[in-house]
């Protein structure tokens, strides 16, 4: 394990917009302090910040303003001083999954963008990362359901990271699985540097399948690494579940070096 996604979200008291923290979240100051001491294990910390609006509780205030002028700023503002804080990453992972109305049941604000907008903020935030020399890193899903639009308009120096927790990898029993594994089949075939993402959310055999199936279907010069995902917050109560996630990790390394 060589890297760690950071998902900072309102978790940060940001010098630019303090209003979005919440009680206890730490300080600049602190968070720089930590990625020192993550760095000093050899460990590579990246960003992450998602702007998908089925995320967008992190946004206080903001999470009402999707798509104006203000909300514009404030992505900027908060892309910029996080460069600056992990001191010019190589990524930036934007997110950008689950912008639907099924994932915002639960939420009494609820906001979907479709079409030419979502777009036009997703190469908002893409440009504005990029004019920092950074690589932007999203998950793909959105490709799951609009693949035609997905693969016309997305860019290739996009990092891409489908997302598939199941244990399925061949002989579905349903289309919605094959969907999401063929996912990383189509992303090859046009081209894309991938991360692929496991997760041991749902079952322990997950990470080790997509290992298994990624490095048979994408070439070699495009597979940058995997990411293991929990789902968990670093809480006590879950410390058995990261413990287990990177143990799968160290599992699959190790069968990689006996092959």
């Amino acid at each position: 394990m060589n890297m760690l996604i950071i998902e900072l979200g309102d978790g940060v008291q940001y010098e630019s917009h303090p209003e979005i923290a919440v009680k206890g979240a730490w300080t600049t100051g602190e968070l720089k302090r930590e990625l020192k001491k993550i760095r000093k294990m050899g460990i590579e910390p990246i960003p992450k910040l998602n702007f998908s609006t089925g995320h967008k509780a992190w946004l206080g205030p903001y999470q009402r303003m999707i798509s104006s002028d203000t909300y514009y700023t404030v992505c900027k503002n908060l892309i910029e001083e996080v460069i600056h804080l992990f001191d010019s990453p190589r990524f930036f992972h934007l997110g950008m999954d689950e912008e639907t109305a099924g994932h915002q049941t639960t939420h009494e604000n609820v906001v979907v963008r479709q079409g030419n907008l979502w777009w036009h903020d997703f190469y908002y935030m893409v440009d504005v990362v990029e004019k920092q020399n950074v690589r932007s890193w999203i998950w793909s899903d959105f490709a799951w359901h609009h693949p035609e639009d997905f693969f016309a308009k997305m860019p290739k120096s996009v990092l891409q990271s489908n997302w598939y927790y199941g244990s399925q990898f061949d002989n579905f029993d349903n289309p919605i699985n094959e969907t999401y594994v063929k996912l990383y089949d189509q992303l090859e075939a046009h081209g894309y540097d991938q991360v692929p993402a496991g997760s041991n959310h749902s079952n322990n055999v997950n990470f080790g399948k997509t290992v298994e199936y990624c490095t048979d279907v994408i070439a070699p010069d495009r597979l940058k690494g995997f990411l293991q995902t929990i789902w968990r917050p670093t809480l006590p109560a879950c410390f058995k579940r990261h413990c287990e996630a990177i143990d799968q990790v160290g599992s699959v390394i190790q069968s990689l070096k006996n092959v």
